[in-house]
């Protein structure tokens, strides 16, 4: 009965009536202009047809934007309303415009030191490319390593994250997309307090919408009054905006400037499989030490300050560390914003498949991707490039697991090979190539995160860490089966409906 009250009077149920609600006042608002309603229709039928050659022309990703053409041209009215809604979130939002205003200001943090530039006059052609991709088209500045560790699951992170968090002095910055109370929240957030009370600066940053149904409404509030500073991002608001598109994906741990964690693991007890949902939950964990921390300070910054004004000055926060005489590789932390016109994240990974020569190793939880890198992985396979791509077994969405394998069979045809994690859900975002460089992240392999989401990533290059990376892929690997054309064989009505949906798969 408890559980059943909770549900009825949750913030999810809420949003739902208050949408239906919204619908229900548009509807009448339109009834109220019935007499203008003939106009009203032409205007919207002129602007449906102007919207569609505008996106024509100037869309960037014509795959994720196809869903807008097909909804207008069927539904001129509706989609173009819709369209229109959807759009002006992103652009009159004060959220993003606060973002943009952050965003354009912390470039001047993002210096690329001349000597590492200079170590990169030697390195191959394509290397060089991804080099000036990132630190000149995209500003994310290459360091080089000084530590940099990869944990194959978020069991073995986590307690990793809790003694660095146990040793923090100064400040201790977390910025997560989801955020649950649980064993692995509980246990970091009585660090927090501690340390708070301690007086150090202690700041949380959770996405609203994905800790929608696993925070209360005022959660941020509870935390202030133990000393943590608390936003939620992009707080959702069902009457102004109905559907929040664009999410916070990020995962930024950052400790006195010196330490930072990411990968793929989000604070909640089912990425430390301590709950179990969907098998064995496969993710990970990096802690990054050294210069490089900087890059992800800045990022957690420069988000904490479009939602409230704290810092003038970022450099306060960068900690002193001395050049270092020997290094292990190059690292390059980076993130992707939808606020620009530049695709970070997609572009990274085509440049690395690019590159590939002997294998290209990826893991990801969702495949749905455009034709562009549709082709590029197809023809890294007509190269004679060892393509494999791990997916998960058992699906968080059925739905969404089921549009993913209907992009397999043009993979498959051309030699990529393809397999599932049988023992559970692949959360990793992980690419490997040539064991000379790799990218592990937020990113995954879906139109939301390649194009609508904030997301980061952390590329390496001749990083001995590569190794151990590639070495949890060939682990993870023999845990799999190779999905066969037989495994993907449905009926003609499944998959006309799985047709259907692959074009609304941009806001899955």
């Amino acid at each position: 009965m408890k559980n059943f009250l909770q549900s009825i009077f949750s913030r999810t149920t809420f949003m739902i009536l208050m949408v239906i609600l919204e619908m229900i006042v548009i509807a009448g608002v339109f009834h109220w202009f019935h007499d203008l309603a003939g106009w009203i229709d032409i205007v919207l039928r002129v602007m449906s047809v102007l919207i569609i050659l505008i996106i024509i022309n100037h869309s960037r990703h014509l795959s994720s934007d196809l869903l807008w053409i097909v909804l207008i041209f069927l539904f001129p009215i509706p989609g173009t309303l819709i369209y229109l809604f959807l759009g002006a979130d992103l652009i009159s939002s004060r959220t993003f415009r606060s973002l943009k205003r952050t965003t354009e200001e912390s470039e001047k943090y993002y210096l690329q030191d001349k000597v590492v530039e200079k170590d990169f006059d030697t390195a191959p052609g394509a290397i060089r490319g991804q080099f000036r991709y990132l630190s000149e088209s995209s500003n994310f500045p290459f360091y080089r390593n000084k530590s940099i560790d990869y944990y194959p699951l978020g069991d073995v992170g986590y307690p990793v994250m809790l003694e660095e968090m146990r040793k923090a002095k100064k400040f201790i910055f977390l910025e997560y997309f989801i955020v649950e109370e649980g064993k692995m929240w509980d246990g970091m957030v009585d660090i927090l307090k501690a340390k708070a009370k301690e007086g150090l600066d202690v700041r949380v940053l959770y996405d609203d919408l994905g800790s929608l149904r696993t925070l209360p409404s005022a959660y941020a509030s509870t935390m202030e009054k133990e000393g943590i500073q608390c936003i939620p991002f992009n707080r959702i608001n069902p009457i102004i905006g109905i559907i929040a598109n664009h999410r916070d994906h990020r995962k930024i741990m950052v400790i006195d400037g010196e330490t930072a964690f990411s990968g793929g693991v989000n604070l909640a007890d089912e990425y430390i499989n301590v709950k179990v949902i969907h098998g064995h939950w496969k993710d990970n964990i990096i802690r990054i030490k050294g210069e490089a921390v900087w890059s992800y300070t800045v990022m957690f910054l420069t988000h904490w300050n479009a939602l409230r004004q704290t810092d003038d000055d970022f450099t306060k926060f960068r900690a002193a560390m001395p050049k270092e005489a020997e290094f292990d590789g190059w690292i390059c932390p980076y993130g992707d914003t939808p606020l620009d016109n530049e695709l970070t994240g997609q572009s990274v990974y085509l440049n690395m498949i690019n590159h590939s020569s002997k294998y290209l190793y990826v893991m990801t939880p969702y495949l749905i991707i455009d034709s562009d890198m549709t082709n590029m992985l197809i023809l890294a396979a007509k190269r004679g490039v060892d393509v494999r791509i791990i997916t998960p077994g058992i699906p968080d969405k059925k739905v969404i697991w089921d549009i993913t394998r209907s992009y397999y069979p043009p993979l498959m045809e051309a030699g990529v090979k393809i397999f599932e994690y049988t023992p559970g859900f692949v959360h990793s975002k992980v690419f490997i190539s040539d064991d000379r460089e790799a990218a592990v992240g937020t990113i995954n392999l879906d139109y939301r995160s390649l194009y609508l989401h904030f997301e980061n990533g952390t590329y390496l290059y001749r990083v001995s860490t590569i190794e151990k990376i590639r070495d949890d892929f060939l682990e993870t690997n023999k845990q799999c089966r190779r999905v066969t054309s037989n495994d993907i064989k449905s009926n003609i009505l499944k998959e006309l409906v799985i047709e259907v949906l692959r074009i609304f798969a941009p806001q899955m």
